[in-house]
């Protein structure tokens, strides 16, 4: 028969017992949390570039207050609100590749936070440029360029290039390496596509071997950087045109935004910070690439406006429809809160196509 006295010695066991299990369960959720945090930290200090240095704001003591200033500037909740201009570049590092610096995907950007929209134009990576001092190139050979000069400020050049090139201020830049979003795509569970043609190319010198066929599918990592890559076929099926390049790019990129903004877990998270921090490099300050992580969710745009240009080959260059790409550059000045008028004039700096629009004929 259980005494009274049985029963509370039983209740103060039991007790004792669970609070020892709540314990050790709070100290491992904690431990990992704060693992989480040192691991954030770690990929923002491997991804981020330099703190701006401070500058001097005599204070009635005499005392420079900049660099206070220049903190509470950084960690002030306000400055996710503030529109922001991009370069966005993937450069393909994937083993076998050779180690090209080749910028394969360049997209210029504006996000706009307080209209929870975004605005991009990918830009051809055969797209002719005729910078006076540079020489004309196509587009991805100026990162190249740059870095072979100095690397350490090769993304800083490129994206002043860039900047002056369009007349478009330009705040930051960020790179990320092929073989970092094939394995982006794999952390989030890989992506559901609309494949919009057969694809087939292979290059045994890169190990690339794309195959895919049309339709609605999953792709893993592997796939999804193909479904994005393919331009030409030398195995039968047709060739992509930068247009529906460009639109997969836009496929891959929102979904990827939508699953990282929708992350719950820490597992989850534990992962994806591991890859960005080895895979991505950006200048953005580290304090302000820290608020916009955190904040990945109230970053995140609803709207994607992705803004077509008309090209066509004429070898070895891609050009483009004048009106086509001034219409693009207004939006995205639009977009970021630029209302000054452009004296630009793109005939100066870029290849375009003198046919005229079929459009116009009717």
């Amino acid at each position: 028969m259980n005494t009274p006295e049985k029963k509370r010695a039983w209740v103060r066991k039991t007790l004792k017992y669970a609070g020892i299990a709540v314990g050790a369960l709070v100290l491992i959720v904690g431990s990992y949390a704060g693992y989480l945090v040192y691991k954030a930290n770690h990929a923002i200090n491997l991804m981020a570039g330099e703190e701006p240095a401070p500058s001097p704001s005599p204070s009635a003591s005499g005392a420079s207050g900049g660099q206070q200033e220049d903190a509470d500037y950084a960690s002030d909740s306000t400055l996710i609100k503030k529109p922001v201009t991009f370069l966005l570049a993937g450069i393909d590092r994937r083993e076998g590749s050779g180690g090209t610096l080749n910028t394969d995907v360049l997209m210029l950007g504006s996000l706009n936070p307080q209209t929870n929209s975004a605005s991009l134009i990918s830009l051809p990576r055969d797209l002719q440029l005729k910078p006076e001092d540079l020489g004309t190139h196509k587009a991805n050979y100026y990162y190249a360029y740059f870095f072979n000069k100095d690397k350490d400020t090769a993304m800083e050049n490129t994206k002043e290039f860039y900047s002056d090139l369009f007349d478009f201020p330009i705040d930051y830049m960020i790179m990320i390496n092929f073989d970092g979003l094939r394995k982006l795509v794999d952390a989030v569970g890989g992506v559901d596509v609309d494949v919009d043609m057969d694809m087939r190319y292979v290059d045994n010198a890169d190990g690339t071997n794309i195959d895919l066929k049309k339709g609605y599918q999953h792709l893993d990592g592997a796939k999804a950087l193909d479904f994005v890559r393919y331009r030409k076929s030398n195995r039968g099926t047709a060739e992509s045109s930068d247009i529906a390049r460009n639109a997969r790019q836009q496929q891959v990129l929102s979904q990827l935004t939508d699953k990282l903004a929708s992350f719950q877990g820490m597992l989850q998270w534990g992962k994806v910070l591991d890859l960005l921090g080895k895979n991505v490099q950006t200048d953005i300050p580290e304090s302000i690439l820290r608020d916009y992580i955190y904040n990945v969710k109230e970053m995140k745009p609803d709207t994607l406006n992705v803004l077509p240009l008309e090209s066509r080959w004429e070898s070895p260059y891609i050009i483009v429809k004048e009106d086509d790409l001034e219409q693009a550059l207004d939006a995205l000045r639009a977009e970021a809160g630029i209302h000054e008028p452009s004296d630009l004039k793109l005939a100066d700096v870029v290849g375009l196509d003198p046919s005229p629009d079929p459009d116009d004929a009717r």
